[in-house]
């Protein structure tokens, strides 16, 4: 990458510097010449966030378990997509190596631990019984078509129409998800596609093929129909399960306080339980009462309102209609007025429900940000921890990240790298690499000057620390040669010679690159 940024900035400046009329181009020729050029200026560097959204997804995963929460079922399986986990296979033979470490190695057993309950959640969400066949499918990988037509993998096996939102379910098999449900609304416990019983009814979502569905609409210019999304009761919920959640929605509507106070407090408790309880909960009508109820002059019923909507919001379709229903205002509202648990916990539900795009858009413009950056900076630390999440996710829309740095997050970050006690760093540095991709985040950034703090973590932190501290210098370096100057008189380069010899391999890849370009920069004054 390092090689080819280098390339391209030399392109870029000799086509800059072409002397046409002295070489006696030919117009055809120029017009070739220009347009090339004018591709280079619209190529946009690749700014290198999967690793840190992977790093950012284990946080969320060991901190709810810690916190007792439920992690959000996309994390768990975007995480299974990353690490390539793809089948059942994949996760007995991942198991198997991690054990085998385990013997060898007990002093990192609590590391080994998280790993063997995180291979333990891939196999939960993705609704995959180890008596199942080796070879079903966790997530399906498919090749992008070229042709016009809708390739068949994209297409559900139920209605043969191009899926908008596919998921999977426990046989493996990837459907509409509305088709999906009408099956299992209809008395049916059969995988259609291969008449196998389905151990349980969960829906996983499957990002990846959705991904790649979108990535050939957009190439194809097809335009995908737009679906609302079908909760109704799932088919299995006991008549008495059933009855008790219609029961409890209608008591959100006592005039009452202490009726309404109970039902919160009991749909905050099933909403955590199990999915098929979330979507009752939602088919039941209870998301519309609960978001009136945030706004309820009661912090005790704020607090458990905003939780077990922030339970409920781990269904990706409850995403949606939390959100339509008006949500995202009032958990704002919460966040910056409510009591201590119930700013953190709406600070994990801003976070969970940013997981969509469209989410991240609207925390932005309602002015959600700037009550997360207060969190960040006076918050307790599981306070502080649910906020940089949230931050982090909602960075990741461009808009976002200026509206972030107006906020004034780059102080509380700079605190967070300072406190060891806190143990955010990694959090803190992975915020920053986002930012530092952006010229007001630069600016903001040095004018606080905390690159010696960089270079201190670079020489004294964690192999995990390191590579996020390069890769942030790396990121301020290649946009502006005065931080790397600044590096160097903190005594960087040995540190980085160093972490390119046994760095990870990523802090490898970062300081060779930061070396290369430090190369170019000693004829600067």
């Amino acid at each position: 990458m390092g090689r080819f940024r280098s390339v391209y900035d030399k392109l870029n400046q000799a086509l800059d510097e072409m002397p046409y009329d002295e070489l006696g181009i030919s117009v055809e020729v120029k017009e070739q010449v220009d347009l090339m050029h004018m591709q280079l200026k619209r190529a946009k560097r690749r700014t290198d966030t999967q690793d840190m959204e992977l790093a950012m997804d284990l946080m969320v995963v060991f901190s709810t378990k810690k916190d007792d929460r439920n992690a959000d079922s996309a994390i768990i399986e975007r995480l299974a997509n990353k690490l390539e986990l793809h089948t059942l296979a994949d996760l007995k033979e991942e198991t198997g190596a991690v054990r085998k470490l385990f013997k060898r190695r007990r002093h990192n057993a609590e590391s080994l631990q998280q790993i063997m309950d995180l291979l333990g959640k891939f196999k939960e969400v993705a609704g995959i019984d180890e008596a199942l066949l080796l070879d079903s499918p966790v997530s399906k990988s498919l090749q992008r078509s070229p042709s016009s037509l809708i390739p068949h993998e994209f297409l559900c096996p139920i209605t043969l129409e191009i899926m908008t939102d596919p998921v999977i379910v426990a046989s493996g098999q990837t459907y509409e998800r509305a088709s999906i449900q009408k099956w299992l609304y209809s008395n049916r416990r059969t995988c259609p596609k291969t008449g196998q019983t389905l151990d349980h009814l969960s829906l996983a979502p499957n990002f990846a093929l959705k991904n790649v569905i979108r990535q050939w609409c957009e190439q194809n210019h097809f335009e995908l129909p737009v679906k609302d999304p079908v909760i109704r009761p799932p088919f299995g919920c006991s008549a008495e399960i059933i009855e008790e959640i219609s029961s409890l929605v209608q008591d959100l509507y006592s005039s009452q306080l202490d009726v309404r106070r109970e039902a919160i407090v009991k749909i905050r408790m099933l909403s955590k339980e199990n999915p098929e309880n979330r979507i009752l909960i939602a088919s039941s009508g209870g998301i519309p009462p609960l978001v009136q109820l945030l706004s309820y002059p009661d912090s005790e019923i704020q607090e458990q309102t905003v939780t077990a909507l922030l339970n409920l919001s781990i269904d990706e379709a409850n995403k949606r209609l939390i959100a339509r229903e008006g949500a995202i205002p009032a958990i704002i509202e919460v966040l910056r007025n409510g009591n201590g648990e119930a700013r953190e916990n709406s600070a994990a539900a801003l976070f969970s429900l940013s997981m969509l795009d469209e989410n991240k858009v609207l925390v932005g413009t309602l002015n959600g940000i700037p009550p997360l950056v207060e969190l960040l900076g006076n918050g307790t630390i599981r306070g502080k921890k649910d906020a940089a999440t949230a931050l982090f996710n909602l960075s990741l829309n461009q808009a976002n990240k200026s509206r972030v740095i107006k906020a004034g997050i780059i102080p509380p970050l700079l605190h967070l790298l300072e406190d060891n006690n806190l143990g955010m760093v990694d959090e803190a540095l992975s915020i920053l690499q986002l930012l530092a991709s952006h010229h007001e985040g630069r600016s903001e950034i040095g004018r606080l000057s905390f690159i010696e703090t960089l270079v201190g973590i670079i020489r004294n932190g964690t192999p995990k620390n390191k590579e996020c501290a390069t890769s942030v210098l790396l990121e301020l370096g290649l946009n502006n040669s005065s931080f790397i100057l600044a590096a160097l008189q903190f005594g960087v380069y040995e540190h980085l010679v160093e972490l390119a010899r046994c760095g990870t391999n990523r802090a490898q890849r970062k300081a060779n690159s930061l070396l290369q370009h430090m190369s170019k920069c000693e004829h600067i004054p």
